[in-house]
């Protein structure tokens, strides 16, 4: 039986058993290798992205169980939270060897989606499902410090605009 799913705004159908990660789809099945694979059991956050809104772990969110929209690192460039975060990131050089850069970018958007001015503790709680080997955590706490701001800041603008 063919799934359907809506992924960074475009529709998409698969053959693949309902209980199929999530992870596993995006990767094999649409191309998306920005999710990553880091312990299959849902404790590292490498494979974090977005459903309905919300963060999940695509290595553990069977594709049968999706209850809205998927973004992925991929989609980022289209939302605006997300893209604010991928410029902080940037400039604040988080990244070092990347490869769970983009699950801490998806961990991070949930974060300010809901909390638009965090303190570190709030930052330091809801990151600490997303693992980092390199230890970039003080720059990446001060890059979601940034690109907080950084909304902010747009967001008064547009108000006096």
């Amino acid at each position: 039986m063919a799934l359907q799913l809506r992924v960074n705004g475009r529709d998409f159908e698969t053959d693949v058993p309902a209980g199929t990660p999530l992870l596993w789809v995006l990767r094999d099945e649409l191309g998306l290798t920005g999710t990553k694979y880091g312990c299959g059991v849902s404790a590292c956050g490498a494979c974090t992205v977005h459903v309905g809104g919300q963060a999940v772990r695509a290595c553990q969110t069977p594709v049968g169980d999706l209850w809205g929209e998927v973004t992925t690192i991929e989609g980022a460039e289209s939302d605006r939270l997300l893209s604010a975060l991928q410029q902080a990131w940037q400039s604040q050089q988080v990244a070092q060897c990347g490869y769970c850069q983009p699950g801490q970018i998806m961990q991070a958007g949930d974060l300010l989606a809901h909390n638009p001015a965090p303190t570190d503790a709030e930052i330091d709680d809801a990151m600490a499902g997303n693992l980092c080997r390199c230890g970039t955590y003080m720059a990446l706490r001060a890059a979601i410090h940034k690109a907080a701001a950084s909304l902010r800041d747009a967001e008064d603008d547009g108000r006096q605009g």
